[in-house]
């Protein structure tokens, strides 16, 4: 770690092989925001337990029991700022057309006017930590580079568990290297003598992307993708578009490592909105014998054509930042075992004896916690001892699930690729695509329902295309255009494409009963996906894809009994039509840029509906 005095020009402390428009762009946001000092962040252990202690001694953070949860904290942020702040996160593209109906476009000058207005003197009594990141292994031919600014040290030790950060990745970046910029601070300038506070922000937010400069400026907060900003900001809002110009994709995807019983291995992708289980299904724990199921990411894939033209597959993050409440030894005890040290806990309940607690981690709840706000907390308190959107933040690495693959700098081809939402009704089980054409017609139109008036009315359908309704860099319909001509040029290439299903692992019986258990029986699925790959599992036509033919799906031992099963797999053409008019109408809120292929799709669709009831059946 190396300091630069105060307000003295930041080249005189950069690390020897700092490139000169890093150093340049360094100097420039030191001038505007006027820290009282400028660090060059490495990487190292030493600056990661310097950084520790350093959110200890102002209160930010509590070491936890070293015997219980070594190296581990506990960190409360501001009651103002515990999550992503939609609503405050900008496209700033050069047209606003290119933005699209999903994001908020805010014009690129008048933008760039009002951070610079806010970021004036904004570090002042503050350190500016630079921070040199790759996403993905450093020199993969898949990585890419980045160079955070930030006043929080809070963030400095989250991206060094987020990222590849420090001086190997600063080594990367040359006078041609392409990198991109991102400027964030809390903003809370100190005046000389002030007391700081423990958890540093601002009421005013702002997280905006500069899709065509590849820049991303972010004010306001400490917390989450809000100024971690390497993880969705980078990673999927910036490199959305980085990935349309230069022929990839970069999706909000979970990747995994399955072995079968008889010893081949699969790499699959799967892109779950928020509630579907994504963390549950990245750490699978398989209740078939003889099956292997490693992780290589949770949260994030880059996918690219490889030197065959088959597509692979890189997670670009080095540590998982997952939600806790919900995360138990019952429902995911790799995710547990995972957090035994090295973890940094935000938001989270604190035991008396300085271990941490959420709902979910254990089935009772300790008779005495201290809450997320450092209140006490007992189970009659009426009100839950942890943020719901409490996070833990470890290493891949520590993962006992991580696959011995999951940081090879090539990739690993993909072979199957899986969507999925949380639906009550309509949705089967399983379902394969006919095409890459279907597949895409299958990501773009997934749903969940809504489960609380707080999130709308109940059972409405939230699209969330891809997974990636927040996170698209560009417009939605573009993105679609753009994965259809991924699978093209996989084709052209003499290539096969991974094979696209769609799952729901949340269909209800008319007493509100989830039919399926979920969990480690979900490998039965993936069994069936991964035959059909191999020509071993027999499927049969409907109106939405290819379904499990009967007893194609081992059930032995699922607790799944006949009427069940017929249930999950049940296509009700009526209902469907009902849906597909609602998709209709979602399709036409893009307007002319929906692709002719997701079209034909839908028409595609719902002419086998209307055959299925012409011919007098109700059910497919």
């Amino acid at each position: 770690m190396t300091v630069t005095p105060q307000r003295t020009s930041a080249a005189l402390s950069a690390p020897p092989k700092a490139d000169a428009k890093v150093i340049a762009w360094v100097q420039e946001m030191a001038d505007l925001t006027r820290p009282n000092r400028v660090v060059w962040c490495d990487g190292s252990e030493a600056e990661l337990h310097g950084l520790m202690n350093k959110l200890v001694g102002t209160g930010t953070a509590i070491k936890l029991d070293p015997k219980k949860r070594p190296d581990s904290y506990l960190v409360r942020s501001d009651p103002s700022d515990v999550a992503r702040v939609e609503s405050r996160t900008f496209i700033c593209s050069e047209r606003e057309e290119d933005a699209g109906p999903t994001n908020n476009w805010a014009e690129p000058a008048r933008m760039r006017r009002t951070l610079t207005d806010l970021f004036r003197g904004s570090m002042e009594g503050r350190t500016m930590y630079v921070v040199p990141f790759s996403m993905g292994p450093v020199g993969s031919p898949m990585a890419r580079l980045g160079v955070q600014v930030t006043d929080s040290p809070y963030v400095v030790a989250s991206m060094r568990t987020m990222t590849r950060m420090g001086d190997a990745a600063l080594a990367q970046i040359g006078p041609d290297t392409a990198w991109v910029p991102a400027a964030h601070t809390v903003g809370a300038p100190l005046a000389r003598g002030q007391a700081d506070v423990a958890w540093p922000c601002n009421e005013t937010k702002y997280i905006c992307h500069f899709p065509e400069d590849r820049e991303i400026w972010s004010y306001g907060s400490a917390y989450g993708g809000n100024a971690i900003l390497p993880k969705k900001a980078f990673a999927l809002r910036i490199a959305s578009v980085q990935a349309r110009d230069e022929g990839w994709l970069a999706e909000h995807m979970l990747l995994l490592k399955v072995t079968n019983p008889r010893g081949r291995v699969f790499h699959v992708a799967a892109a779950f909105p928020s509630a579907c289980g994504k963390t549950n299904f990245a750490m699978l724990a398989p209740t078939l014998p003889d099956w292997k199921v490693e992780t290589i990411g949770d949260d994030i894939a880059w996918i690219a054509p490889g030197p065959d033209g088959r597509l692979r597959a890189i997670n670009p993050e080095a540590g998982f930042f997952g939600v806790a409440p919900g995360t138990g030894l019952s429902t995911n005890r790799t995710a547990v075992e995972t957090m035994w040290g090295n973890t940094v806990f935000t938001n989270v309940a604190l035991t008396d004896d300085g271990d941490v607690w959420w709902e979910g981690l254990t089935d009772e709840a300790p008779a005495h916690l201290t809450d997320w706000t450092g209140a006490s907390w007992t189970p009659d308190s009426g009100r839950k001892a942890a943020h719901p959107n409490a996070r833990f933040t470890v290493a891949a690495a520590q993962c006992p699930t991580i696959s011995d693959d999951w940081e090879d700098p090539a990739g690993v081809v993909l072979d199957a690729i899986i969507f999925g939402g949380r639906r009550a009704t309509n949705v089967p089980l399983v379902a394969q695509s006919r095409s890459w054409e279907h597949g895409v017609f299958m990501g773009a139109t997934v749903s969940s329902e809504q489960t609380a008036a707080a999130e709308g009315t109940v059972g409405e359908l939230r699209r969330d295309p891809f997974a990636m309704l927040p996170f698209c860099g560009y417009h939605m319909a573009d993105y679609w255009q753009h994965w259809l001509d991924v699978g093209k040029a996989v084709t052209d290439a003499g290539a096969t494409p991974p094979a696209i299903f769609q799952v729901n692992w949340f269909r209800k019986d008319a007493d509100g009963r989830f039919l399926w258990p979920g969990f480690g029986e979900n490998i039965r699925v993936l069994d069936w996906i991964l035959g059909r790959l191999e020509g071993r599992a027999d499927g049969v036509d409907s109106p939405v894809g290819i379904l499990p033919a009967p007893w194609a799906i081992n059930l032995d031992g699922a607790g799944v009994t006949p009427d069940q099963w017929a249930e999950l797999l049940r296509v009700d053409p009526r209902s469907h039509l009902v849906e597909s008019d609602d998709a209709a109408r979602y399709l036409e809120t893009f307007g002319a840029k929906v692709p002719e292929a997701i079209r034909r799709e839908l028409h595609t669709l719902r002419d086998r509906l209307r055959g299925k009831l012409a011919n007098g059946s109700l059910a497919a």
